[in-house]
């Protein structure tokens, strides 16, 4: 293939890409060649796979803000298995504002609970948020939105921003941080 029908096709690939939102490729029995289309492949195509493009402009990235807040002043979640008003009313706090967070249950996680005690001076308490290094023990919205004011989370999310992510509580089996993430704090 010459150089120019290549650039041809690379940019009709990116400009169906960009507006159909969603790419089909499957191989063409027939021919044995790869079909790139915004079409889905005719019935009985074998190992047809689907694309689904970026929204257009970036709509569903977070926020600049959120993501430099995010970047130099992480947020954590200390809580319990049994923790059940308080930590369900910090998480929806987090998640409304659009913070993303890591939630550690400190029960299983021997690392996590050192980490707990010696954020809350040897006693299990929680919910314990540590946004970069400062900490909040308990919940409390104002204590909560300071902390997330002074580190530069905005309160409101804008309406193309993508929510804070629902993650799962980490357990002693998940990753723990690298040492200089503690550290750090």
């Amino acid at each position: 293939m010459t150089p120019k029908p290549v650039l041809v096709l690379a940019a009709a690939l990116v400009a169906a890409a960009a507006n159909a939102q969603t790419t089909y490729r499957w191989v063409d029995p027939a021919t044995g060649r790869t079909v790139f289309s915004d079409r889905p492949p005719p019935p009985g195509v074998p190992q047809a796979t689907r694309r689904e493009a970026p929204a257009a402009g970036g709509a569903r990235q977070r926020s600049y803000a959120v993501r430099v807040a995010a970047e130099k002043f992480p947020v954590i979640l200390y809580t319990t298995e049994d923790c059940a008003e308080h930590c369900r009313n910090g998480r929806a706090l987090l998640a409304g504002r659009g913070v993303p967070f890591r939630e550690r249950v400190v029960e299983n996680d021997a690392p996590a609970l050192d980490e707990l005690k010696r954020l809350t001076g040897g006693e299990v308490f929680v919910p314990v948020v540590v946004v970069g290094r400062e900490h909040f023990k308990g919940f409390e919205a104002g204590g909560w939105n300071g902390l997330l004011d002074l580190a530069g989370y905005p309160r409101d999310v804008p309406p193309n921003s993508r929510p804070a992510p629902a993650a799962a509580p980490e357990t002693a089996a998940q990753e723990t941080p690298p040492d200089g993430e503690a550290a750090a704090r």
